[in-house]
Formats: structure tokens, sequence, C-alpha cells
């Protein structure tokens, strides 16, 4: 078996309108859009990527935003809530920071050993800021609009949603080689590596749940860390033997991707660390100007036409989040 996955790479979402998600996980959380680019499968829409100062891996969530996008139904098959890493005893202020944008943010609440501040985004999108006694080594976004006493530091774990665990359990520890570090009535915490935060995968097991609906507001799906090409064609030929339906290596400019769904059908991708969002364009430009890959660049006149405008701020640039009129009205 490959060495085990180093910890979550990114989660990749369905939004709507592309100005309002920006300015959200900008204004709001304090994430960096580390990457202006389209969906390379459906390159009439955009794929935003979110994330720390050089959008390194483990701290990524990026969106698809499709404008007529209907809204998705959480529920079983699917990932149901990503949680981002923030210090201990920060909650407080961010649930103040939020309240003040006038974001639908709900009260401190404690699991475990670890304090949870539940937030929805504009399109619904289930977030927890997790605050937790292990320290957390990842360095915030020192330039971005949030303190960096209070920051975001990288994601923290995801949540599925499963009618039943046992299969994706026996896949997690039997293959993936994760292992059961806490088990709390029908939610099964799972960590690979060195685990801790950035590491995890809660499993909930709920049969009563209605089967979900990828769709606006929804996770569509979730990656793990190789660290290199060759790490990547292990994993594939490890998943192959398990007769699991895996994709080809598909290069996706900033990493290189497998995908496959987990027996609960959540869809899964393991992505490699390298090259990283320098390699076309420079640290302190990321997310500034719309980047293609090379097969796409000799339409990019007809991609930019369809496109919606997208006004990406400086970093230093103080900008408003307006929330959406259904958040308006708490």
């Amino acid at each position: 078996m490959p060495t085990t996955p180093g910890g979550l790479h990114h989660v990749t979402a369905i939004a709507t309108d592309p100005q309002r998600n920006a300015d959200f996980y900008r204004t709001a959380l304090g994430l960096r859009l580390v990457k202006r680019t389209v969906n390379f499968d459906a390159p009439d829409t955009y794929h935003l990527y979110f994330g720390g100062e050089s959008g390194q891996p483990g701290t990524l969530i990026t969106f698809f935003p499709w404008p007529a996008a209907p809204r998705g139904r959480r529920g079983a098959g699917q990932t149901t809530t990503v949680a981002f890493s923030v210090p201990q005893h920060s909650l407080g202020w961010w649930q103040q920071h939020l309240d003040g944008l006038e974001v639908n943010v709900g009260t401190p609440t404690s699991r475990s050993s670890e304090e949870t501040l539940t937030v929805a985004d504009p399109d619904g999108l289930l977030i927890e800021l997790v605050g937790h006694p292990e320290a957390d080594s990842r360095a915030p976004w020192e330039e971005g609009p949030i303190p960096p006493e209070y920051a975001i530091r990288g994601l923290h774990s995801v949540t599925v949603t499963e009618i039943g665990h046992e299969h994706t359990a026996e896949l997690l520890t039997e293959t993936m080689g994760f292992r059961l570090v806490e088990e709390s009535g029908a939610r099964f915490r799972f960590a690979t590596g060195a685990g801790g935060s950035g590491a995890m995968v809660d499993v909930l097991c709920s049969p009563e749940a209605p089967l979900g609906m990828v769709a606006a507001g929804t996770v569509h799906h979730i990656a793990w860390r190789a660290s290199d090409d060759a790490e990547q064609v292990d994993w594939r030929n490890t998943l192959l033997d398990q007769r699991l339906d895996v994709t080809p290596v598909l290069d996706r400019r900033y990493f290189h991707s497998i995908y496959f769904r987990e027996p609960g059908g959540v869809l899964f991708e393991i992505a490699t660390d390298p090259p990283g969002f320098t390699v076309d364009e420079p640290l302190m430009e990321l997310g500034r100007a719309l980047k293609l890959p090379p097969w796409l660049e000799p339409s990019r006149a007809e991609i930019e036409q369809v496109l919606p405008t997208l006004r990406v701020p400086a970093p230093d640039e103080e900008i408003t989040f307006t929330p959406p009129p259904a958040q308006r009205t708490r």
C-alpha cells in the first residue's frame, strides 16, 4: 500500500454568483483568492480557489460558480460540512465579526474537545470554524483582512454523511490507511498521517437521511494529498486492485488528480502537492488575472466573452460583503 495520504488537499463545492462567492470568502472568512481559472471540463464557468497565502495544500476550498444552478440538498452519500481550523478561544471574535456582516452564523457549541461555530455561506454551504486545544502550526494569511491572531489556519476536517458507515470505514482503514481516533454516538472520526487538524474526516451514520443532491450550496468532492506523481500512481493501482472505478491521471495544471467514489457515494480525489499555484503567476499576483491551461489558451477570447465579470480586489483593499436577501433578514 502507498504511504497514507498526508491529509486534506482541498474541498470543491458549487456556488451561484461568482462575485458574491469571492467577496464572502475573502471578506467574511479572510481567505485569499489564489487562482482564478475555469473548470477545465466545462470552461464556460469559473473555477475559483481560496486558501492560504500561497494556496498551500490543506488550506484550500474551491468553487464552480454556476449562476443558474438550483439549490442542492444535503444528505446521505455527500460531504455535508467543511471545517476550518482557527485559534482556540477565537470563536467569540468570529461570531461578532460575522454578525456584523449579517452572515447566517450560529453560536459556539462544544463537541468533544473542540469549540465549533457553524456558518452558512451565501449559497447555504455549511462551514464550521473549529477552535481546539492542539496548536495549529500553519501560518495565517498575514496580509489578509482578518487579524492574524484570529485568522483561519487551514482546513480542519470534513464530515461525510452515510446511510451506513461500515463500508466507508473499511475503505478508509483497510485500503487508505486511516485509523479510527474517536467515536461519539453515530459520528466516527478517522485520521490519516500524523493526524490532527487538516488530516481528519468524520463519518456520520444517518440511516434516515435523504439522499443528497449535488448542486448549489453543496460539496462536489473532497481531495486527499499525495506527495508526488509516483505516490499518486501507486494509489491508483491500489484502488484498481480493490476493483474501484478510478479515473486516469488528469492534469489540473496546479496538481494532478485521480477520482473515485467511496462505497457510500462521496466523490474522492487524490491530488498531488506539486506543482502549486505559482507555476503560472508570481506569489504576489496570485488570483489577479484569469489563468488558462495551455490547451485552452487558443480559446481565451471566446471563454472571456461568456464568463461573468469578476472584480478581484488588491490584498489590502477594503471591500464590503453584501449578503443575499434571504440572509439579511435573519
